[in-house]
């Protein structure tokens, strides 16, 4: 496989397991250096980091709580540090905004503090990772936020999860519109049913699957590398004439 982004610096959140994990390794397989960023799961990143490496690829992990927007600036100043001794001028090349936390729950499950952390992950980091980020990003630089299927066709069950998505897709558009002059392309990438262990409950459940599946065009699940390739994609030069999309990876979620 050609090394498309050889040369790049690329910053993944949530890339200590599932899609975000995915991604971080298919960017580094691209040439990327990935940061990879993580809250909870320092294992999980322990070991995507030595799963990078033992390819070849380049990648390390920082820590940082997303729900905490306050500490968004000093992750970027810990970056700035990793990739200069790295021997890289510390700009950055690609910002993937992907990290997350389970929303399950509806109207009547639903309590203020739950609200605001799940608006405060999925939402409000993205923003403030990208005001962080503009100083660093360069000039034909990329940015890709994970939205949802569920942003356009949200679910009962997880209400302010899908508020949150549609967010992120309002916000994508704005930001494609606020940077293009300096070339950047800024696009969401939207799945659908992913086989990832938030929804590991789901897949246990044979009749929620089958719903599933039968609802979903391709009739299976997709693989965390579904999406992974689709962001590998928007990160490289072959996207370049793509910006404020959300682009649905679905497998046909709901046609």
């Amino acid at each position: 496989m050609s090394k498309s982004l050889n040369g790049k610096t690329a910053l993944v959140t949530g890339g200590s397991r599932g899609i975000g994990r995915a991604i971080a390794e298919r960017l580094a397989r691209d040439g990327a250096t990935v940061a990879l960023i993580y809250n909870a799961s320092k294992d999980g990143a322990d070991e995507a980091v030595a799963a990078i490496g033992s390819t070849g690829g380049k990648s390390f992990a920082l820590r940082v709580d997303l729900a905490d927007a306050g500490s968004i600036p000093a992750l970027f100043d810990r970056l700035d540090r990793e990739l200069i001794e790295r021997n890289s001028d510390g700009a950055l090349d690609i910002l993937v905004n992907n990290a997350g936390n389970a929303g399950w729950g509806g109207l009547g499950d639903a309590t203020p503090e739950g609200w605001d952390t799940m608006i405060a992950v999925h939402a409000r980091a993205p923003f403030f990772m990208v005001q962080s980020a503009l100083s660093r990003l360069r000039d034909g630089g990329r940015i890709v936020n994970v939205s949802s299927a569920l942003a356009t066709r949200p679910a009962p069950m997880v209400p302010i999860y899908s508020m949150a998505k549609a967010a992120i897709n309002n916000l994508t558009h704005a930001l494609a519109m606020e940077l293009d002059p300096r070339g950047i392309a800024v696009n969401a990438v939207a799945p659908g049913w992913i086989r990832t262990d938030m929804n590991a409950a789901v897949r246990e459940n044979p009749k929620m699957v089958k719903a599933i599946e039968a609802d979903t065009a391709l009739g299976r699940f997709g693989e965390t590398s579904d999406v992974a390739c689709v962001v590998a994609f928007l990160a490289s030069d072959e996207g370049r004439w793509v910006t404020g999309q959300v682009i649905e990876a679905s497998g046909g979620y709901r046609l």
